[in-house]
């Protein structure tokens, strides 16, 4: 079990209206228990951001957002920057995750220009990574997580680097009903962390906390948030509906 407090991340893709984001949000708030040991985090579809932020009432619940641009501002038409999020009242920026990098060919260069971007406006990054299938069966694994770290944090200080989340989503089991065995997840976590210690530190490496996401559903979440380098979870088609979420976040050690 880890000592770091944990953060349940709800990302909703590209589901949900505003009202359908606003009773969601009213009714999860009113309905979850207040814990000191784990935090919760909304990332709903852009045109909901300033609903839910203005909803958003409890000190232990943050908005995020699903994507951002790198630019301040200029000609990129239907982009977003980061001070546009902040603005709006977003504290976490996904990046990097699987579908932004497989559906639409982002790289590792563009996924770093996104995080010091995140970084240097003030918020907080969760940087995504994770291997395909084939990748998986190949024993490519930890090759390909490693490559993603450390090329997205490229140029990213100590001092910085505290406000990055990572979150591991094996890509064969997102939406899949395929998840990783709690095993399979905190092997990869723990060398996530190995990972983080000979880039920067020990103490760095043990205070940053690192997510599990794929295929994360209620009759699962107790057995994965027991390993002891699983900080939280990021979960998709689980968070959509209040119940289920609702008891994600309030899983049982």
């Amino acid at each position: 079990m880890s000592v770091r407090k944990s953060l349940i991340a709800a990302n909703w893709k590209m589901h949900k209206l505003i009202s359908d984001a606003e009773s969601f949000i009213v009714d999860l708030q009113d309905k979850v228990k207040e814990f000191n040991d784990r935090e919760v985090l909304i990332i709903p579809p852009f045109t909901a951001l300033k609903t839910v932020s203005s909803k958003i009432t409890r000190k232990d619940f943050f908005l995020g957002a699903q994507n951002c641009h790198w630019e301040e501002k200029g000609a990129f038409t239907g982009e977003i920057s980061v001070s546009m999020l902040k603005d709006v009242g977003c504290t976490y920026v996904l990046v990097g995750h699987s579908e932004r990098r497989n559906l639409f060919g982002e790289i590792d260069s563009i996924i770093n220009k996104k995080l010091i971007a995140v970084l240097q406006n003030g918020l907080k990054a969760v940087l995504c990574v994770g291997e395909l299938l084939e990748e998986r069966e190949a024993n490519k694994t930890f090759d390909v997580v490693e490559s993603q770290i450390i090329r997205a944090l490229a140029g990213v200080k100590e001092e910085d680097v505290g406000n990055v989340v990572i979150a591991y989503e094996p890509v064969w089991a997102i939406g899949t009903g395929r998840t990783a065995s709690p095993s399979q997840a905190q092997e990869v976590h723990e060398f996530i962390r190995k990972k983080l210690e000979e880039k920067y530190n020990k103490d760095i490496a043990n205070s940053l906390r690192i997510l599990y996401g794929g295929s994360v559903k209620p009759n699962n979440v107790d057995e994965l948030m027991k390993e002891k380098d699983i900080d939280g979870l990021l979960v998709g088609g689980a968070s959509l509906e209040a119940g289920s979420f609702k008891r994600i976040i309030e899983y049982v050690l």
